[in-house]
């Protein structure tokens, strides 16, 4: 029974950092990496359908991407939907390869960044306390129910809260790592 209780918290508090890794790769460093125009979403044939199903994304260099469609067709309706995605990106059509350059990013922007990053940060933890809060309010439903002893409930909120504090210290260092990415030059 305690150990259902601290296994769903584990996974949802693993979901949290997935979501938070998700987060971060959205938002741009000065180096170029496909997982920018995750997002980006192109209308094809009437369905909106990601970049990724309808092009091959690769690094040209360190500050561009090339976009190569599969279908010459839809080289237009992708440079809109780069465009449209608000990455503050520029397209640029030569053929039928789209270049995405990625513009150097000023102090401002990097701070801008960086205070996104803490706010995606903080949605993470705040999920991961959530997951604690519900596994304890598990386990006190237990006890109430006299499925288990005080000092089994009291073992296994601490262990719940050590499952917290290790997801905890996850976002941090995954905040660390990502400041450290946005600040350099």
């Amino acid at each position: 029974m305690i150990n259902e209780v601290k296994q769903d918290a584990e996974n949802r508090m693993k979901k949290s950092i997935e979501a938070l890794g998700n987060a971060f790769a959205k938002i741009r460093t000065g180096r170029a990496h496909p997982s920018i125009l995750n997002g980006v979403m192109v209308s094809y044939y009437g369905a909106d359908t990601p970049l990724s199903q309808l092009a091959n994304i690769n690094v040209e260099d360190a500050r561009t991407l090339a976009v190569v469609p599969w279908e010459k067709p839809m080289v237009p309706e992708i440079e809109k939907a780069i465009m449209k995605a608000d990455l503050g990106l520029n397209p640029s059509t030569n053929g039928d390869k789209i270049r995405v350059p990625m513009p150097a990013l000023t102090e401002e922007t990097r701070k801008n960044y960086i205070k996104q990053a803490r706010a995606e940060a903080e949605t993470a933890r705040v999920s991961v306390r959530n997951a604690r809060r519900d596994a304890n309010s598990d386990i006190k439903d237990l006890l109430k129910e006299k499925e288990l002893t005080e000092d089994d409930a009291r073992r296994a909120e601490d262990e719940v809260q050590k499952i917290t504090n290790k997801f905890i210290a996850q976002v941090d260092a995954d905040l660390v790592k990502k400041e450290a990415d946005l600040m350099e030059i």
